[in-house]
């Protein structure tokens, strides 16, 4: 029986059908009875079943050419109203041109009948099929969250048609504007007033509204004000209009990212086009945060072939999943014959090097595996690239690497030394310095909202902890940017903005959540290796390129025979941070942390 009531397609046909003929004879019949004021001679009646049958196939016929039968009864709207009255003018136009050719079969017929049956037509079947409509529209809305609406324009049009039509659990009870714009205060859309944004603490006090909902894209900086003014009138769930491809959308909730992002204004996705396109490219730890992106941004931008490499079979899985066309291959880069097999058997023309270890506390308690991976593999990366003619190496480095004060950030900085030192040859050899980026695996917002949802509390280390931050695929394009224009030789530095404290960011996590009240943030103290601020510059000799994000730091110069020597005795040494320190003089590797200064 439920199987049989399910609707499909075929059935809705038939129950529009079914109705319209019912509709139709009922509307024929008190045509005929209005134009013979309710009293009907009996030689019309023979007449009367012939115009009906002859209108109802023609009007079936254009209703269905029209697709009609094929509008879902809930979203009939105006523009299936219209193409109703072009079937009616279609099916009465037709007929009339049928009676003209015989006008003797349908004798005796009252040719005003037609007139008055095509508008009674029109209003009957209009209103069956606009009826569901009325049902939704006028049902109880007590059971639904009371919104308020932050925005003007189609997408807050589109959220009000949404709960009208019951898609989402929410009953839209105003809209507040983002702007001072005079066209948008004292007006309604959908029949939910517009306010002006000065009055949205007012709104949210005289509707009793849970929740707000964004209609508009917002800079971090501006929609930080927004949800700091929603929190303090106790709006904790607010969520944003999402764009799903070019026309679908949906809601979600205001994340952490949304806040602390940082969009560059002068991404040159044109030029990044031009260098990516066509080129074989081989990316080290392609299965990884950065990596992935970096090879989700160079498969949109058009390289010929992809040529991926990771050790972790698992990560590697998952973005060959995602871009069919690219080779994987389960390789650790510290294993240097393996790695010179599949450079020389690949020859890529850019070799993008993601591949680190990064989490300072592990490289803090395996100096050795930090050694081994960060640096003997990205000298076998350097090396084997330089030996098989790639155009371009990329070598990914961190703000970690400023005056380091763990094993992490040093092994970092000594690739950055041997990058700029190192006799490449033909290979433009470039390292680009970034902060952290959100959402990335090993990063505090993942633990954050872990903790968030056990219950708490939030662990925070110290209370002026500070980073940088900035959004995976923007970081990404940055990168292929800096690569883009690099000449061989430059340390590149991508402007992350303004730096964060760890503490405020858990607080704003918190808030998100709605949880403020339940959950507090407790300081752990530094672990080893750790610094309270991340510096991006090693002195006040940086350089501008044509774009603000991207600048260029003074490499250091050093021997390279000298300091080839040095990593070599680096990688059989007992004591990692002696050797480090030999290379690296800044490395401090204690927690006695120094405020950022201009100059070593």
């Amino acid at each position: 029986m439920r199987h049989f009531l399910r609707p499909t397609a075929f059935k809705r046909m038939l129950f529009f059908v079914f109705l319209d003929a019912v509709l139709s004879v009922l509307t024929l019949y008190f045509s005929y009875a209005l134009r013979f004021n309710f009293t009907i001679p009996s030689e019309f009646i023979q007449s009367f079943w012939r115009v009906y049958f002859l209108l109802l196939l023609l009007k079936i016929g254009a209703m269905y050419g029209y697709k009609l039968y094929f509008t879902v009864w809930r979203f009939f709207g105006i523009h299936e109203s219209k193409n109703l009255v072009k079937a009616h003018v279609v099916a009465y136009g037709l007929f009339g041109m049928v009676y003209l050719l015989n006008v003797e079969s349908f004798s005796p017929f009252p040719r005003s009948v037609v007139m008055i049956d095509f508008f009674l037509s029109l209003i009957f079947l209009g209103a069956l099929r606009v009826s569901k409509r009325i049902l939704l529209e006028n049902r109880d809305f007590e059971t639904m969250t009371p919104v308020v609406i932050l925005g003007v324009g189609g997408r807050a049009a589109t959220i009000i048609q949404s709960a009208i039509q019951g898609e989402v659990p929410y009953y839209p009870q105003a809209i507040v504007a983002l702007s001072n714009d005079e066209m948008t205060h004292n007006t309604y859309i959908h029949n939910v007033k517009v306010y002006p944004p000065e009055a949205l603490e007012e709104v949210l006090l005289r509707v009793g509204a849970e929740e707000a909902i964004l209609a508009q894209s917002l800079p971090p900086d501006v929609l930080q004000g927004w949800v700091a003014r929603l929190n303090a009138s106790g709006i904790r769930r607010i969520k944003k209009v999402k764009l799903l491809g070019s026309e679908h959308e949906r809601l979600e909730a205001i994340s952490i990212e949304d806040l602390l992002a940082r969009h560059p204004q002068d991404l040159d996705t044109e030029t990044i086009g031009a260098f990516i396109r066509g080129k074989r490219i081989l990316i080290t730890g392609a299965g990884g945060s950065i990596g992935s992106e970096i090879v989700r941004q160079c498969h949109a931008f058009g390289a010929s072939e992809l040529v991926l490499v990771d050790n972790s079979e698992y990560n590697l899985y998952q973005i060959g999943e995602q871009i069919a066309s690219a080779t994987l291959h389960l390789v650790d880069i510290s294993d240097r014959v393996v790695l010179k097999h599949l450079i020389e058997k690949t020859r890529p023309q850019i070799v993008l090097h993601a591949a680190a270890y990064k989490h300072v506390p592990l490289c803090e308690a395996n100096p050795h595996s930090a050694v081994h991976n960060n640096v003997l593999g990205s000298k076998n990366v350097i090396d084997l690239s330089i030996e098989a003619g790639a155009e371009k190496l990329v070598i990914i480095s961190t703000d970690k690497a400023v005056r380091p004060t763990n094993v992490m950030g040093a092994t970092k900085r000594v690739v950055e030394l041997y990058a700029a030192n190192v006799d490449s040859w033909r290979t433009e050899i470039v390292a680009v310095r970034f902060g952290n980026v959100l959402g990335s695996s090993g990063s505090v917002i993942p633990k954050f909202q872990s903790q968030i949802e056990r219950g708490g509390p939030v662990t925070v280390t110290h209370p002026e902890m500070t980073r940088y931050f900035m959004l995976i695929p923007e970081a990404c394009q940055l990168v292929l940017q800096a690569a883009a224009i690099a000449q061989g030789g430059e340390l590149f530095l991508l402007d992350m903005g303004e730096p964060v404290k760890i503490v405020d960011l858990a607080r704003q996590m918190i808030r998100l959540y709605g949880k403020e009240d339940e959950i507090e943030v407790i300081f752990t103290g530094l672990r080893p290796g750790e610094k309270l601020y991340e510096e991006l510059l090693i002195d006040e000799h940086e350089q501008k390129t044509q774009y603000d994000s991207i600048l260029i730091a003074r490499p250091m110069h050093c021997d390279i025979s000298q300091l080839t020597r040095d990593m070599d005795a680096l990688m059989d040494s007992d004591d990692v941070p002696r050797e480090l320190r030999r290379i690296v003089p800044e490395y401090t590797p204690d927690n006695v942390e120094r405020e950022p200064s201009d100059k070593e």
